[in-house]
């Protein structure tokens, strides 16, 4: 698997001729270049969004989000696959499961959206947590029991979402093989010290490992 960072929150997960891309806010080259299978939208801000109803239509890719959001797109001439909470959509890869996040959810012109989520994508056996935007919650346990996840994707940047302290014990109760910190330093308002957060993780003593990325970066999982 091949994990691309185009920035903030904006993931592309690959694996042989599938792709997945979260959150298209910020585009590195190579997720630029790409055909995803799938569009996948944690909530419709415009930091999370970004031109993904362009892309849908031009790369021919639905948009898989909440209902609300995705009759929000429908009604851009975008293809979309639709879920809630605790569903489980099905793929030739695998499966996308929508999982819960404490946040807020509205399109940039102010339309309510829906609830935000985050998303499960199991990829040929390999999960990714991808959180979206949120704060603590004590259910991360149970997602992370009932999906044991491989590499997740946590948002560090305070304010909005959780910050790095949060964030730590948000790494203990998911207890992943691999944590990367997101949403964080795009905007002066989120800045944190990513190399910091990853010392504490190491330093609990869970067997995590922290990588930070940057734009462009892409990480080869397992490592």
């Amino acid at each position: 698997m091949k994990i691309y960072y185009g920035g903030h929150s904006s993931f592309m997960i690959e694996n042989g001729e599938f792709t997945v891309l979260i959150d298209p806010f910020m585009l590195s080259e190579d997720m630029k270049k790409a055909s995803p299978s799938i569009i996948a939208l944690t909530h419709g801000h415009g930091d999370h969004i970004g031109n993904a109803a362009e892309i849908s239509i031009k790369k021919k890719a639905p948009i898989l989000a909440v209902f609300e959001l995705a009759n929000y797109f429908a009604e851009k001439g975008c293809e979309t696959i639709d879920g809630h909470i605790g569903g489980k959509i099905k793929f030739d890869f695998g499966y996308v499961k929508f999982v819960n996040s404490l946040h807020g959810n509205s399109s940039p012109e102010g339309r309510y959206t829906g609830n935000p989520c985050g998303f499960i994508v199991d990829m040929n056996g390999i999960r990714v947590y991808h959180a979206g935007d949120t704060g603590l919650f004590g259910d991360m346990a149970l997602i992370a029991e009932q999906t044991p996840v491989d590499v997740f994707l946590c948002p560090i940047g305070d304010k909005y979402t959780m910050g790095p302290e949060d964030a730590l014990k948000a790494v203990s109760l998911v207890r992943p093989k691999v944590v990367v910190p997101m949403h964080f330093n795009t905007f002066d308002l989120i800045a944190q010290d990513a190399e910091d957060f990853k010392e504490k993780v190491e330093g609990l003593g869970i067997g995590v490992t922290a990588v930070v990325m940057s734009k462009g970066d892409v990480l080869n999982y397992p490592m």
